[in-house]
């Protein structure tokens, strides 16, 4: 009676455990993506062609990727002059008129005067900098933040709209409003 009472349960146990192995053959395995997607966020992207302004040959992509609250812009141009150059981000996403002035003035939500970024005497949200362009005519700059988002709607920190204008000459970081770059050379606009 013992013997029949073991292979009983060895039995029940053994059956148990198959129904329980094919219960988990018969669910889907999660994907990598699906078993982090909790964890990360996804990341929007934009891409801005530049055009020619002012009767220069200024032509390049700037490119935006925001992940993770962190927004990451890379401006690859060619055909400028040898030398410093400047580049903004201004108010509106306008290239039609022939000099780019229809992009507006920087862009500055926060009503700061102009700087150099992250200055603590103030600088405006469209005020990314110089970058150095060497004999063949091409320059690229690449700047990060968390002061920017990609269609957040937070009229301080959205950069849908807005254009990128790049300057014949350098930012001094001084002049006002301007940071006296000189003429537009090209220009493009921040859309989806």
């Amino acid at each position: 009676m013992k013997k029949l009472s073991l292979i009983i349960i060895s039995t029940t146990l053994c059956f148990a455990m198959s129904c329980k192995e094919n219960k988990k053959e018969s669910e889907p395995e999660k994907t990598k993506e699906e078993m982090t997607s909790d964890q990360t966020i996804e990341a929007k992207e934009v891409i801005v062609k530049l055009e020619p302004k002012s009767d220069s040959n200024v032509t390049g992509n700037v490119f935006f990727k925001e992940q993770n609250g962190i927004v990451t812009m890379t401006a690859v141009m060619n055909g400028l002059n040898e030398g410093t150059h400047a580049i903004h981000i201004h108010e509106k996403a306008d290239c039609t008129s022939p000099d780019g002035t229809s992009a507006g003035g920087h862009w500055n939500p926060t009503a700061q005067p102009h700087g150099k970024w992250k200055s603590p005497e103030g600088y405006h949200k469209g005020d990314i900098g110089n970058f150095e362009v060497g004999a063949d005519g091409k320059g690229t700059i690449t700047m990060s933040t968390d002061e920017w988002c990609i269609g957040c709607g937070d009229p301080n920190k959205d950069i849908l709209g807005k254009g990128i204008i790049v300057h014949e000459g350098a930012d001094d970081f001084v002049t006002q409003p301007t940071g006296n770059a000189g003429g537009r050379v090209s220009c493009g606009g921040i859309i989806q």
